[in-house]
């Protein structure tokens, strides 16, 4: 029997994480690249490599996107395509941090149907497909039933609690961050934090799957609008994220500015 888009992500994951864990980050060589995009290191390319030959000999007719390789417009002519960030983290994974994540979605139509998100120094694996629910090393996962902003754990960088980001006075929240995006999205899919907030800009990379494994565990996720998130666009990103379950992503959603700071 073939098999499923998510077996196949899954396996990808790990073999990634057997790659990238050859590498230790304060020595793996790195650069940074062009227009300030950020620092990459050889294990961010031997595991996209890898990624890159593996799924797509499994999918030859599914579109490819990726951070570490040049944006192909082929993509957009496919149903399917394979969104992958090889190393979400990549800052973290240098400094010899834990918690960096390979980050593998497939999507259809624009919506994601297939995601894993691995965590290979810390032994997570969260893995969802579409109708099926999402789970932590196979185990279900729900988001938490926080249904007040006030007193809500928020996952968020500092710059979120600036006042021109909100219609009244800043929320009363508990203010948490965790390094590699990918992995917030999941820490609030798994219900060990209420909600995730980011009003950047953001990758498809860096969302795809945890889009999915939110979705599964019980979310509501948006970008800053409250508009559904949609995957594969001509310009790969979004207009920020909201994830948490519907009544407080309703209340999020209710309390920040409209218009970008």
């Amino acid at each position: 029997m073939p098999e499923t888009d998510l077996e196949l992500l899954i396996d990808a994951a790990r073999r990634a994480g057997q790659i990238a864990t050859r590498y230790t980050g304060a020595e793996a060589r790195r650069w940074d690249k062009p227009a300030g995009a950020g620092p990459v290191t050889e294990a961010d390319m031997a595991v996209n490599e890898d990624l890159r030959a593996r799924l797509r000999a499994a999918r030859p007719d599914y579109g490819w996107l990726s951070e570490e390789c040049p944006d192909d417009a082929a993509r957009l002519d496919r149903d399917r395509v394979f969104i992958v960030d090889p190393i979400d983290g990549t800052r973290s994974f240098i400094g010899g941090s834990r918690t960096w994540a390979h980050a593998l979605a497939v999507a259809d139509g624009g919506r994601v149907t297939a995601a894993v998100i691995y965590l290979p120094r810390r032994d997570k694996l969260y893995a969802a497909a579409a109708g099926c629910g999402a789970t932590l090393n196979a185990a279900p996962i729900r988001v938490s039933g926080q249904a007040e902003l006030v007193g809500a754990s928020l996952l968020a960088a500092k710059p979120i609690y600036a006042p021109e980001n909100w219609r009244g006075t800043v929320p009363q929240v508990t203010r948490v961050y965790r390094p590699s995006l990918a992995y917030r999205l999941c820490l609030v899919a798994e219900g060990r934090f209420d909600a995730m907030l980011t009003l950047r800009r953001s990758w498809e990379w860096d969302i795809a799957a945890g889009d999915l494994i939110l979705r599964e565990a019980g979310a509501r996720t948006s970008d800053r609008q409250g508009r559904s998130l949609l995957f594969n666009n001509p310009d790969p990103r979004l207009d920020g994220v909201i994830a948490a379950n519907a009544r407080l992503h309703a209340a999020l959603t209710a309390s920040l500015a409209r218009d970008p700071a």
